[in-house]
């Protein structure tokens, strides 16, 4: 079936020059919607070249826009009546999470949701959150199914500290008080929970997420701990191709029965298991299998059975997923055949 373009809706999306949203901003346009984005720097072509390009698909203004301005949101979202958030400080090396981070992140949503709130003719708020925002917590369970009503254990990562703790404080605090706000304002809001990003980027750089998805098979030994240590803080490797993340964030936007959060997670798996798959499927790059120092089952699974039973169906597979993040790293020129 062709898609009806829908001529005439305006949407925004903050923080256009990332992975995911300039996968979104591509698909809303494909979509027909005219786009508002917003950049930090509209001013250097360099850092958003691929959203410059995309301007020959649609409708597409960029706007310069800080999560730290107060009123910096006001312009871009006027006449918008879909508002995606995707913009969140990120700083895995920060000596100080509580500054570089989690504060940034929690007035960052804030200030775009007040944004929300002034201007007229806003229908529904986006909010991209995390898996990091639902399934860490000290329990030694395993078999464990995570939803919707499930939210991290703030108190025990901000106890415990341990590595990258700072990230997913910030995505929790944030997503509450999101809801908090929401809720005071009577803003219609939904947050989208994906789970490891990957796939084929439209950014100029390599993304982190698919450095860390693709480590077992580039050999980076400072990506396979980073990614080892996801598994056991956040007891299960999950992963998701960016455009299916992408047409979930649409697709609760545009249902009007939706409500509330969902997560958007392809496939659980744990380090061995993925390092298995991953050196069956691709022999050539002598992918390591031997892991003594981690689990070799996920202790949990998060589920996306209620994005599911509401309609949504994912078009990619844990195969099609590596089979064209792989292609697009050789394309890139990191990866040999």
């Amino acid at each position: 079936m062709a898609t009806v373009k829908k001529i005439g809706k305006k949407a925004c999306v903050i923080g256009g020059s990332g992975f995911m949203a300039s996968c979104l901003v591509k698909q809303l346009l494909h979509k027909g919607y005219a786009v508002n984005t917003t950049v930090r720097d509209p001013d250097n072509a360099k850092k958003i070249s691929h959203l410059l390009a995309l301007q020959s698909l649609g409708d597409l203004n960029i706007f310069g826009a800080d999560l730290t301005g107060e009123r910096d949101f006001d312009a871009p979202i006027a006449g918008c009546e879909l508002v995606f958030q995707l913009a969140t400080p990120v700083n895995f090396a920060s000596e100080d999470p509580e500054n570089d981070m989690i504060k940034p992140a929690i007035s960052g949503v804030l200030n775009v949701l007040k944004a929300c709130a002034r201007v007229k003719g806003v229908k529904r708020v986006i909010l991209t959150s995390s898996a990091a925002a639902v399934t860490i917590n000290p329990v030694k369970d395993t078999g464990l199914v995570m939803d919707e009503s499930n939210w991290t254990d703030v108190e025990f990562l901000n106890t415990a500290k341990p590595p990258t703790w700072g990230y997913p404080v910030s995505k929790a605090l944030a997503e509450k008080a999101a809801w908090k706000f929401a809720e005071e304002n009577h803003i219609d809001l939904i947050t989208v929970i994906p789970a490891l990003t990957t796939g084929p980027s439209l950014t100029p750089d390599i993304p982190s997420s698919v450095g860390l998805a693709t480590s077992l098979i580039t050999g980076n030994d400072f990506l396979i701990n980073a990614l080892k240590g996801m598994q056991f803080l956040s007891g299960s490797i999950s992963i998701t191709h960016v455009e299916d993340i992408c047409r979930a964030h649409i697709y609760v936007a545009e249902n009007e029965s939706s409500s509330g959060r969902y997560i958007v997670s392809a496939h659980s798996t744990s380090v061995p298991e993925l390092a298995k798959f991953l050196s069956k499927r691709y022999p050539q790059y002598k992918v390591p299998t031997e892991f003594d120092d981690c689990p070799s089952k996920a202790k949990l699974t998060i589920s996306s059975e209620k994005l599911v039973k509401e309609g949504f169906s994912f078009k990619y597979g844990i195969e099609e997923i590596y089979d064209q993040t792989v292609e697009y790293l050789k394309n890139k020129g990191t990866l040999k055949n």
